[in-house]
């Protein structure tokens, strides 16, 4: 197919592709998915080779959430039976954090629910981070608190944070229908304040909100332009009580069409496959690492993911390697100036703009790559406050499906979580 023959020399070349290209691939049938996968695979492995990146989330703060995200299951107004719990104390989030790098995890992503982290939050994070550091000295760790204030991103900085992220979830043009406590512009000034903080940013999306395909591109072209280190793409965690709940859009072969097409557009950036991927992608998952090179070990914010084991047989499975502590994610291009984590350095952006021109996650699309929330990751006003873990449910476990999307809520898709940060019990990792 002449199309992805010039997708993958311009991918070599991390030259940007026309919109026009970058549509045809979200237009490709079925019949062709193996194809385009097979494509991306090439740009993928040129950059990253067989290696796998392993993240671990930690959520510092549940639910609590004054903002409106329609996609978020610790929103404003949410009925979605989550774990409530205010801030982890530095221990707490360090041994949590623990258990992921235990199982293979180089980079611990603190997320907590809200607007933005006041003065005081930081401080909690600057003392979590060195919690985490003084145990662990070589891993990454990404902040995730939301929109931030001038200096924070410094200050974060300083406490030895490597990464912030912040997503833009969706396009500019429909962001208000999404989001109406916040703006597109606020989340790209975020972005913008950990790049000049000297952080490497990590900045992503959420696909299956009902969004176009213009819109997915839309997105994904503003990512190249702001230059982050990672792109974090989340695919929707429809939770009940949420008002995305029966938003069923995606089937496994459109949620690798999309990876195949954030690949081409962003070919030398780390991709991460986030939120959702056990939910849309089930049983095709071990094909989306030849299009990704990061993922989310063991459960995300307010759901849970495949088992850490699983995981990690999956990449070992399909022929792929776990990233080891020492190794540089980026290529050596973007890597210069920015030791482990890459930093944006004379290299170009999301592939290097025609002349020039964030590590993310909500369970359902937003946060550190994985939105559970998905949208801004912050304090709230009851932040400040002390409670103990909520837990009205029973999980369920995630099953498979037919490839056509689903209808309806789909409980047996999508596992609250129940374990781990904010619970006595032992986490996934």
């Amino acid at each position: 197919m002449d199309l992805l023959n010039t997708l993958v020399d311009k991918g070599l070349r991390r030259e940007l592709p026309t919109r026009d290209e970058a549509l045809a691939v979200l237009a490709t049938s079925d019949d062709d998915v193996l194809d385009v996968v097979a494509a991306a695979g090439k740009v993928r492995r040129h950059w990253f080779g067989r290696r796998v990146k392993l993240n671990y989330l930690v959520n510092l703060k549940s639910g609590l959430c004054p903002e409106d995200c329609s996609y978020c299951s610790q929103r404003l107004g949410s009925k979605a039976e989550i774990l409530k719990y205010t801030w982890l104390k530095p221990d707490e989030a360090s041994r949590a954090a623990a258990a992921g790098l235990a199982g293979g995890a180089k980079r611990v992503c603190l997320v907590a629910s809200g607007r933005g982290p006041t003065d005081r939050d930081v401080d909690r994070v600057s003392d979590t981070i060195k919690a985490i550091k003084d145990e662990n000295e070589n891993v990454e760790v990404c902040a995730c608190l939301g929109l931030l204030n001038d200096g924070q991103a410094e200050r974060l900085r300083a406490a030895g944070a490597d990464a912030y992220n912040h997503n833009l979830n969706t396009s500019e043009a429909t962001y208000g229908d999404i989001t109406t406590t916040h703006t597109y512009a606020d989340r790209v000034d975020t972005v913008q304040k950990a790049h000049a903080a000297g952080l490497s940013a990590c900045s992503g999306l959420i696909a299956g909100m009902g969004e176009s395909d213009e819109d997915l591109i839309d997105v994904v072209y503003a990512l190249r332009e702001l230059d982050p280190d990672s792109v974090p793409v989340n695919f929707l965690i429809p939770f009940e009580g949420t008002p995305l709940a029966e938003e069923w859009n995606l089937t496994p072969q459109r949620c690798l069409r999309i990876l195949a097409m954030v690949r081409f557009v962003c070919p030398d950036v780390e991709v991460r496959i986030a939120g959702g991927r056990e939910v849309h992608l089930r049983t095709m998952q071990p094909l989306a690492l030849h299009l990704a090179n990061s993922i989310f070990l063991g459960d995300y914010l307010t759901s849970e993911g495949q088992a850490g084991k699983a995981d990690l047989d999956m990449i070992a499975d399909a022929g792929f390697e776990v990233e080891g502590a020492g190794e540089v994610t980026l290529p050596e291009h973007r890597a210069a100036e920015g030791g482990a984590c890459g930093s944006h350095g004379g290299g170009g952006g999301c592939g290097s703009h025609e002349g020039g021109g964030a590590c993310g996650s909500h369970e359902a699309g937003g946060g550190c790559g994985s939105h559970e929330g998905g949208g801004v990751c912050g304090s709230s006003a009851e932040s400040d406050s002390e409670s103990t873990p909520t837990s009205t449910s029973t999980p369920v476990t995630a099953s498979a499906s037919a490839s056509a999307p689903v209808t309806g809520a789909r409980t047996d898709l999508v596992a609250v979580r129940r374990r781990g940060a904010g619970t006595d019990l032992a986490p996934n990792a």
